[in-house]
This record gives structure tokens, sequence and C-alpha cells, in this order.
């Protein structure tokens, strides 16, 4: 009986193995798969992205005036949006675009959204004439127009972020009238961006840095723009070559100042070689290239003088950046997307993430909640921590006058009481028994809205990387934000309040959970694995020595049979990729003669022919087998040659419908389009992104 004991256990153990083995193949195919689609186009089910916009405008122009409606509940969840203290109104926020992914899919908002902070209420603007949806984008307020607000810039993707495009237009608000209106400037302005940052400084708009994504690569920016408010003008200084300035980077700092503005760390990736894996021997087997990220820590002040009161309209300031030192008591580790917000001489820093290490299987980061305050004059940084507030001692009602006013509107009711004693004809003893109405004095009572409660907490709002941040009347408002677990993106949906003063809390006006992501049917096969790993691994020795007869892997560590089934897996892995590179390469010889590549609008006819080059040359190959010529016969110099000669009859014949495109393109304010299958690096989109 025993034996057939230990017969069933070990007919159990198999089946689990290959029960194991077989979700592990499939679950490396449909990765594989995935992988493939995203590498083969995978906007080929994704809608096409003129077609979104003009459902927006065609919504947009249903508007024929501006209206503002109260919302029964706050704006829906989203991420990179914009968020300011109106300079309008002190009762007033103000947040506009922003997006959100799921997992599967992104939306983009255009909503202007305002919080009545004397309310409690949050307000919705449709207008007419509004910037299209778009995220990543950058506002800040007028410096001598004080209650305006100037807009430039940020993305749009498709739904699955397959192709996506930055913006160039350039906007005004009103805020007290919720007008929108887009600025035509004078000569060149800045290319189309995001990630970009930007302040004020007396007449000028100042814009610096951000990236744009090309066909082949993230490109940051390091370049400078001044917007001239009073003569419609941009200007783009020029720098001389010796002078330090900033490198390119994005999602940044940058703050006024009294003769210019301030910029503090930032975010970046930068191209580096790191040696390749060494030999048995030791010896090294060359260098590679990467890409890694680099979290900026350095800080730069831009001077400004403003040019000589008689000198022509156009004429530019004089700009300077000038590299100070490293803020004393930087926030440790580096971090980046913290945001910050200026107050009153400092900036206002809460927030950030650092990343701690990057392998195959995913990023391991690190999440704050701090709160700091940067001294921009000491340059230096204070931690800020939240206190309980001071019990107060009540006094009597006698002893809570105080104050010269407060003696002498006592003693003008004892003046008063005193003569409505001799009125009524009783002695003064008895005044003090008596009470007086000041009609007057007295104001309408108006009814009492009911005020709702928000809870206060002594804990700052939980981990987080690029909130939305804005200051009104030394309270700071702090919105939304994005925090990263395993392969899942929450997008905050939450408004919190400290009173920077006092700092006796964190008043949380709304929060909800995060409810809209779906991800993928891999997630969920992931956890079913874990399970299944779990269960494996509570099982005894017993189980493996039982098993010892029938296979000799059996008799390893536990760690060591994991390691040597994730070798079987990999392998498994390598065999799925071998099939699927395959399975590509029949399909494209298969749809080589279906249609032939078309330009893009903005691409120039070498662009379009680097782009397309290796169709270009499959489709002149088969072009000549036909013709009964062997390609072999042809050098390789005279097969690009001539495959760029189709390449470039093909851009010509399309010519004009590009021309077309491309001024529609320019007229809404958008740049060049790329799709994420021709990108180098493709984590343009979801989780993980530093940008």
């Amino acid at each position: 009986m025993a034996k057939d004991k230990k017969g069933s256990k070990s007919e159990s153990k198999k089946q689990k193995l290959a029960e194991k083995k077989q979700k592990q193949e499939k679950k490396a195919q449909k990765k594989e798969k995935a992988r493939a689609s995203k590498l083969d186009g995978s906007d080929a089910e994704d809608v096409d992205l003129d077609a979104v916009l003009a459902e927006y405008k065609k919504a947009q122009e249903e508007f024929v005036k501006i209206t503002e409606t109260v919302l029964e509940e706050p704006p829906k969840p989203r991420s990179s949006s914009v968020f300011l203290a109106s300079p309008s109104n002190s009762n007033q926020l103000l947040l506009f675009g922003g997006e959100t992914w799921n997992g599967a899919l992104a939306n983009f908002y255009n909503d202007l959204n305002i919080y009545y902070t004397d309310r409690d209420e949050w307000h919705c603007v449709t207008s007419p004439n509004a910037p299209l949806p778009r995220s990543g984008h950058a506002w800040c307020r007028g410096g001598n127009q004080k209650d305006s607000v100037f807009l430039f810039g940020g993305e749009f993707s498709s739904p699955k972020q397959g192709t996506f495009y930055h913006y160039n237009d350039f906007w005004r608000l009103e805020p007290a009238t919720r007008e929108w209106t887009r600025l035509e400037t004078k000569g060149k302005s800045p290319p189309a961006r995001s990630g970009h940052r930007m302040t004020y400084y007396k007449n000028y708009i100042i814009l610096f840095g951000g990236f744009q994504d090309t066909s082949n690569q993230t490109k940051y920016l390091n370049d400078l723009w001044l917007y001239d408010t009073q003569n419609f003008f941009w200007h783009t200084p020029v720098l001389p070559p010796a002078q330090l300035k900033p490198d390119a980077r994005s999602s940044f700092t940058l703050l006024p100042h009294e003769q210019g503005a301030v910029l503090f760390g930032g975010y970046s990736k930068v191209k580096a070689t790191v040696s390749a894996n060494k030999s048995a021997k030791g010896a090294s087997q060359g260098q590679r290239n990467i890409v890694k990220a680099m979290v900026h820590e350095d800080c730069f002040f831009l001077r400004i003088t403003q040019p000589p009161t008689d000198s022509p309209p156009n004429t530019p300031p004089n700009v300077r950046w000038e590299k100070r030192k490293k803020p004393a008591n930087t926030p440790h580790p580096s971090r980046a997307g913290a945001t910050m917000a200026y107050h009153k001489g400092r900036g206002i820093l809460f927030g950030g993430v650092h990343d701690v290490e990057q392998t195959e299987e995913g990023m391991e980061s690190e999440f704050f909640n701090q709160l700091f305050a940067w001294n921009i004059e000491r340059n230096r940084f204070f931690p800020l921590a939240l206190r309980k507030p001071r019990t107060q001692k009540k006094l009597p009602p006698a002893e809570q006058r105080v104050g010269r006013r407060g003696r002498a509107q006592a003693n003008e009711e004892e003046l008063l009481k005193q003569l409505a004693a001799l009125q009524a004809g009783s002695s003064i003893e008895d005044a003090d028994s008596m009470e007086i109405e000041f009609k007057a004095n007295k104001e309408p009572e108006e009814p009492e809205r009911p005020v709702r409660e928000m809870p206060v907490s002594m804990e700052l709002p939980h981990p987080r990387f690029n909130a939305q941040m804005a200051v009104q009347d030394d309270i700071l408002y702090i919105y939304g934000g994005t925090f990263e677990a395993k392969d899942r993106e929450y997008t905050y949906d939450d408004l919190y309040a400290i009173d920077l003063g006092k700092m006796d809390g964190c008043k949380q006006i709304f929060s909800r959970e995060d409810d809209t992501w779906v991800g993928s049917e891999d997630d969920d096969e992931e956890d079913e694995d874990d399970e299944d790993e779990d269960e494996e691994d509570e099982e005894g020795e017993e189980d493996d020595i039982e098993m010892a007869d029938e296979d000799p892997g059996a008799l390893l560590s536990p760690s060591k049979r994991r390691k040597k089934q994730a070798d079987e897996v990999s392998v498994a892995d390598s065999v799925s990729t071998m099939d699927s590179d395959q399975s590509e390469a029949e399909t494209a010889a298969t749809t080589v003669d279906d249609g032939l590549p078309h330009p893009r609008p903005f691409e120039s006819r070498r662009d379009f022919f680097v782009r397309t080059s290796n169709e270009w040359q499959e489709i002149l190959m088969t072009s000549l087998r036909w013709k009964g010529i062997q390609p072999e016969s042809l050098t390789i110099k005279e097969i690009k040659t001539k495959a760029f000669d189709l390449s470039e009859e093909k851009w010509w014949d399309c010519r004009e419908e590009i021309m077309a495109l491309e001024d529609e393109q320019e007229a809404a304010g958008i740049g060049e389009v790329v799709s994420l299958a021709d990108k180098g690096d493709l984590g343009a989109g979801g989780t993980g992104r530093r940008r």
C-alpha cells in the first residue's frame, strides 16, 4: 500500500509539473505575440488620430457660447494635467487637460475645471474655442498681464498609444471671462514639445526644455524662448558659446525671480557605454551602447536685463545663464517627478520617485511623500513637517475683549445700558441686567450653507510622483499624481490642502479610488503562476525524495529546482521567439506587393527613405525577379540607389496630398506624427514613464 501511495504521489507531482510547464509555454507565446504586435504596428486596430480630433472639434462647435456648469462630483481622474491658482480670483483653482492610461487605452482631456475653495464646488467650463485635448503641456500666469494665463504645447496620442504627436500652439486664457484665445505670433516660435516648463518675468513669458518624440528616439531639449506680451513676439536669445547652460531635460522646476528665473533638477535619458559580458577568463567582450535615465540635481539662475527704453520694439533682452552651487540639504536619494510650487520666495517640493534598479523583468522604484521648502536666495532645502495645533485656553466673556477696539465697544454698551435704565425709570445699578439691541450695526442674516466635514490628518498624502500643486493665500493644494506597483499604474484622484503658515494638518478635500485600470490577460496569468509557485514551495522534502527515482533533477534543492525550471522556460521563450520571427518574415514576404510605403506630413525625402529603406529594397528585388534579373548581379550601392529613386518618385507623387495635410496640422498647432513602431525606444507610453 505504501508503494501504491508513493506511486500516486509521483503521478500527481508529474501532472502538476506538466500543467505548469504548459501554462508557462502559453504565457511565453502570449508575451511574444504582444511584443510582435507592438513591433509590427499596434495601431492596426487603432483609431486614426485625425478622426479622433475631428470628433473633438465637432463636439466643440456645438457650444455656441462659453458656459459654466456645476459638477455633481470632481472631474475624471487624470495625470500630466496643469493646475494653477487663478490670478483673477483668490477663491478659484484652475485645472486643464491631462490623460488617463488604464493599461490598455489612453484618453485625453481638454476640459477646463474650476474648484471654488470657498464653496467647495467643482465647475466645468465648455467653450467653442479651446485647445485640443493634450497632456504634458505647460502654463503660467502672465507677468505684467497678471490676470491672464498662457499655455504652450503638449502631446496627444491614439488610444493604444501607437501613434502620437506634440503640439506647438500658444494660447491665452482669461480666467475672469473663461475665454480662450489662440495667439498668432510674429516671427519664429518654439518647436512642438512636451514636458517643458514656463514662468514669467515682467512682460516676458519664459519657456525652457522639454522633449520631442521622433521616429528614432526621444530627444530632450535645452533651448530657451522668451515671449514679449507687449509686442507679441518670441525671442530666442543667442548665448555665448563658452557660457555654461543647463543640459537638455524635462520635468524640472522653473520658478520666477525678481531678476529673471531659477531652474532646478529635471529628468532626461542619455547615451552611455558599458562593458559587455565578460568571458570565463575574465576578459571583456567589448562594449555596448545603452540609453540610461538621468536625474539632474544642478541649479541655474537665468539673469534677464531689459533692453533700453529707446530700443526698437522687437529688441531681445540681454540673457545670461549663471551656474549655481548644488542646493544644500538636497532631498536624498535623488528623485524624478518631484513637483515644486512657488510661494513667497521659495519653492515647495512634494513627492517623487527614485529608481533603485532596472532589470529585464522591470524596475524597482521607491516613492516619496516628503515635503520640502527650497529657499531660493539661500539655495538651501528645509524639510517641512506637520504639527498638531496648539490648544488655546477659553477666557471669560469679559476678558475676551482685548485691544483698543474691544474696550471702546464695551464702554459704548455700558453707556447705552445706563441710558436705557434712566428712560425706563430704573436705577443705574439695574443697568447691568438690561439687554440692548444694536439695530443700526446689525447686518441682515444670510442663510448658512451646511459646511461639509473634511477629514484632517497629521500624515501627508500617499507617496507619488508628478503630483499637481498650486498655492493660493498661503494654502498649498496637492492634486493627483501617479504611483506604480508591479505592472500597474495608479492615477490618484484626490485633492489635499495644507496651511503653509500653521502646518496644522493635511485636509482631505476629496479622494476616490482608481478603478479605471484594465490591464491585460497576462497580468491575471502571472498571478495564477505565482499562486502555483507558492503551492509548490509549500510541499516538503518528502515528495522530492519520492520523485528522485524517476527524475534525477528532483534531488535538487527548491531554489536550484526553480532555477532549473526557469532555464527550461527561457529555452521555450527562445524557441517561441524564433518561431515568431520566422512567421514575421513570412508575413512581410507575402504582403510586400500589397501596397507601397506612404510618406508622412513634415517628412523629408531622406527621412522617408531612411524609415522605409528595407521595404523599398524588397520591392525593388521582387520587381527585378519578375523581369528575370537576378538582384545578386547588382552591388549593394546600386540597389540602394535604385530603391531611393523609387521612394523619391513616391514622395513626389504624394506631395500635394501631404502638403494639404501639413497645412491642416499646422493650422491646428500639431507637430510631426510619430509611430511607436518606428521608435528605437518603445517605452514612450504606459507604466514606468519618467518624462
